[in-house]
């Protein structure tokens, strides 16, 4: 959930060059294709922003509830749910605290640490995701049906390698 790509311009072959003769190791074919990956991943996450909208809901808060749901008891920390979220602490507080006012969640009190508390769906989270879902699964399934399961499978196993070289950034 960090910051995506907004550049709506990617830069073309004489944009690139122009780069190309200031700086060294430059290959326009390798910046082109990063850009788009990048910029298909920002319009993916902008869609699923925009669909959510229409159920009154941000991302972030909607898969709070949907890793509540996921729990036997729909139930969780602040901390757990942050590290399934991938988020810090401070973060999950603000989504927590945004499904609070809603009535979405709500606090439920450690029995033996009076400080520590746990978040737990409520009848309203339940009924908002009975709301989101069946109209988020069939949305899916057609969007993913455009390429085939087969090409799918190659797809995720190639952006999985390029995710594995994220340590070139750091």
């Amino acid at each position: 959930m960090g910051t995506m790509l907004q550049l709506k311009d990617l830069p073309d072959e004489k944009v690139l060059k122009k780069f190309a003769e200031r700086y060294e190791g430059v290959d326009s074919r390798s910046v082109t294709d990063f850009l788009s990956i990048l910029r298909i991943g920002t319009e993916l996450a902008e869609s699923l922003d925009h669909f959510l909208a229409t159920h009154g809901l941000l991302q972030g808060r909607w898969w709070v509830l949907i890793l509540l749901m996921r729990e036997d008891d729909q139930t969780s920390t602040p901390s757990q749910l942050a590290e399934k979220a991938g988020v810090s602490r401070a973060t999950m507080s603000g989504l927590v605290n945004g499904l609070l006012r809603e009535g979405l969640v709500a606090r439920q009190k450690d029995s033996q640490d009076c400080r520590s508390y746990s978040i737990i769906l409520t009848a309203a989270g339940q009924n908002k995701l009975d709301e989101v879902m069946p109209d988020y699964y069939p949305r899916i399934k057609k969007m993913m049906s455009t390429v085939p399961e087969q090409q799918r499978e190659d797809l995720i196993k190639q952006l999985i390698l390029l995710k594995e070289q994220c340590k070139v950034f750091d």
